[in-house]
């Protein structure tokens, strides 16, 4: 599949590249395997000793390895059952491995995130899923997508200080106009924004996003017949896209993936959130609700009202979606087989309370393992 490029104005490289001196640390892909072989994920067949050597022979000549598809696939999932922000680990087993390591064409990249997409999509019925491009190693650097999501709306910053559409995204909004990209002619508030793909060095290329590959469900209300005026959606597959993975010591910084969403992260954030759209005044006023005096707790009330058209909506139209009470109890599963497995379990408090009646979840009333900025393998902050 390829997907045509947008004509793009050259730029500086936009990140630091890996240094042609950054190889493997042996030691990391020798504790790699270890963990692999005692949790049983290896191939049938498979001695450690034997794999181990084949890994340092291979480091010692090149300095970095090649995974095996079983210890991709294992990284990828551990990576996911690791992150400390995620309260949606129980799935980690469920996480469908895509290996593009091979593709390096910019144009076959946007292609291939395309085909993840409509591949974790399903219609509606979301997938977990994550694609794996190729790793930075110390002749060459992988690929990047700059993209926080695969899916993001644009930002449209006016000389007011006012934006149309998304504010997170503003800054990058701007970035890819003068990259070239050119925004509808009538712009509007969820404008999808394109792929910035940077394959090599200093050569980022854009890439407009098929509207097919993009579901998005428009938000309507169980009881209020004007919510569905404000005209607003979301799009169905939350893609992250920018966080390097990193296992057994090689690190791939292009490895999008994705679960699905929790009601509550639209609803009381991406909508809600001041610095994003900012909804909650719209909503409350059109309820009624006196907004002059935060003792009416209008924003509350809006808020859960707003959460409700984003579930109510999702479910309408047959996308998966969570809710923040039954993912809680289900994070608190995920909890207990990992301790009954003799592993810890990190996660940050301040991500996995949701955002929307914190103290009715089970999640609320108990404490954890701080994360672990050393565990791996994990998905890494970006750059």
């Amino acid at each position: 599949m390829t997907v045509t490029p947008e004509r793009v104005t050259p730029t500086l490289p936009i990140y630091q590249r890996v240094s042609e001196e950054q190889n493997v640390n042996s030691a990391e892909a020798e504790e790699f395997l270890d963990r692999m072989f005692a949790e049983g994920a290896a191939e049938e067949g498979d001695r450690f000793e034997t794999r181990l050597a084949e890994v340092r022979a291979e480091i010692a000549e090149t300095g970095t390895y090649r995974h095996t598809a079983a210890e991709l696939a294992y990284g990828a999932r551990v990576a996911w059952r690791n992150s400390a922000r995620c309260i949606g680990r129980l799935y980690w087993h469920s996480l469908r491995i895509r290996d593009r390591r091979r593709v390096t064409d910019p144009a076959a990249i946007a292609g291939e995130c395309v085909a993840h997409l409509r591949q974790a999509t399903r219609g509606g019925r979301i997938r977990p899923t994550i694609t794996v491009f190729a790793p930075d190693t110390p002749a060459a650097p992988g690929p990047r997508i700059h993209n926080e999501q695969l899916i993001r709306y644009a930002g449209y910053r006016f000389e007011d200080g006012s934006v149309l559409g998304d504010p997170r995204y503003a800054e990058f909004t701007e970035q890819v106009r003068r990259l070239g990209w050119r925004p509808p002619e009538r712009r509007g508030s969820f404008d999808v924004l394109p792929l910035l793909v940077e394959a090599s060095p200093g050569d980022p290329q854009l890439f407009t996003l098929p509207a097919d590959a993009v579901l998005e469900v428009p938000l309507t209300h169980p009881d209020h017949r004007w919510f569905a005026g404000l005209g607003l959606r979301w799009h169905a597959v939350p893609a992250i896209s920018n966080m390097p993975l990193e296992i057994g010591g090689v690190t791939y910084p292009a490895a999008p993936f994705n679960g699905w969403y929790v009601g509550s992260e639209i609803g009381a954030r991406n909508l809600a959130d001041e610095q994003r759209y900012d909804l909650l005044p719209v909503i409350a006023e059109l309820m009624g609700l006196d907004i002059a005096s935060e003792r009416t707790l209008w924003r509350d009330r809006a808020l859960v009202e707003l959460t409700l058209a984003v579930q109510h909506s999702f479910d309408a139209a047959g996308v998966t979606m969570a809710d923040h009470h039954t993912e809680s109890r289900r994070f608190l599963t995920h909890l207990d087989r990992e301790e009954q497995s003799g592993r810890r379990c990190p996660a940050d408090w301040s991500w996995i309370v949701p955002p929307l009646s914190g103290g009715q979840t089970p999640v609320f009333h108990r404490y954890y393992d701080p994360p672990d900025p050393e565990q791996r393998p994990a998905f890494l902050s970006p750059d």
